[in-house]
């Protein structure tokens, strides 16, 4: 077969309308928010520092996430229809799982980022010098180009023989798989093993970054210093727990746990709402940023 049936938010014609329009609105939002955080930090000569291109970076990825899995299912909703493309499918998976591991990564060195900048002050211009940061950036993003490649040859070279309804409203992974009869599908699950295990290396290396910052920051003996570092690390830290939870929560959840409606709600949750959220986060409680955007 040429073509993938994607699962659809509602059977009636008026709630096919609402998840259209809840899309739509949910989707401005995030390209408004991560639009005024690229335009601000592109133009802003204030902003050019590593914390903020890394920024830049983000804001990017997810724009891009959220570009590609909610405008289809939008377009599916108003024209009643399930279909997506068999290369629709693989095009949606190779830019997905690149922009997501490519945003994992970002997340990482941005911690990096905050460890040098409080941990080792004098030694921050030199250590995050503007070639540095763009090698960071450029390893960030070629590494999550090459994921992304290798699960979506690995994934697509499976031949699916179990229908092609995919029970997701994008086409994910482990949904694809689970349409595959082959036993070729463990490489595919060794793959995913694999990348747990160092998504989970590079958690941990947040985590312990997160836990000599605060050693650090407890330390400062000015209210307003600890104020700044607080204010410069607990968005980031925000971001990262959001992203973590829901993606970890979506991939490791017992299979007991598993149906339907509850993986469509994970999926939603790891996938749409923090490209939309982040925004917000990070410009919240940063007054350099609101300036810019002023």
């Amino acid at each position: 077969f040429n073509e993938f049936l994607l699962l659809a938010f509602a059977d009636t014609r008026q709630l096919q309308l609402l998840h259209f329009w809840l899309f739509l609105g949910i989707y401005l939002a995030a390209l408004l928010g991560n639009g005024l955080i690229i335009t601000a930090v592109a133009c802003d000569h204030r902003l050019h520092t590593p914390m903020y291109f890394f920024l830049l970076n983000l804001s990017l990825l997810d724009l891009g996430t959220i570009s590609t899995t909610v405008p289809k299912s939008m377009a599916n909703s108003l024209s009643n229809t399930r279909a997506i493309s068999y290369w629709e499918c693989a095009a949606q998976v190779f830019h997905f799982y690149f922009l997501i591991s490519t945003e994992y990564s970002v997340l990482t060195v941005m911690a990096y980022d905050r460890y040098v900048a409080i941990c080792k002050p004098l030694h921050y211009g030199t250590i995050m010098g503007s070639r540095a940061c763009v090698k960071m950036a450029a390893a960030a993003w070629s590494s999550g180009f090459l994921y992304g490649l290798l699960h979506t040859a690995n994934t697509f070279s499976l031949p699916p023989c179990q229908g092609n309804v995919v029970q997701q409203f994008f086409c994910e992974i482990p949904q694809i798989l689970k349409l595959s009869c082959s036993d070729a599908y463990l490489r595919e699950v060794g793959l995913i093993v694999i990348s747990i295990f160092l998504l989970f290396c590079c958690f941990v290396f947040i985590v312990l970054t997160y836990v000599q910052i605060f050693t650090v920051v407890l330390r400062i003996p000015s209210e307003q210093g600890r104020h700044k570092a607080f204010s410069m690390c607990l968005p980031h830290l925000a971001v990262v727990s959001l992203f973590t939870s829901t993606g970890f929560f979506a991939y490791l959840k017992p299979p007991s746990l598993s149906s339907p409606a509850l993986d469509l709600v994970m999926a939603v949750l790891y996938s749409v709402v923090p490209p939309t959220v982040n925004p917000l986060i990070y410009s919240m409680r940063n007054k350099e940023l609101k300036d810019a955007l002023k």
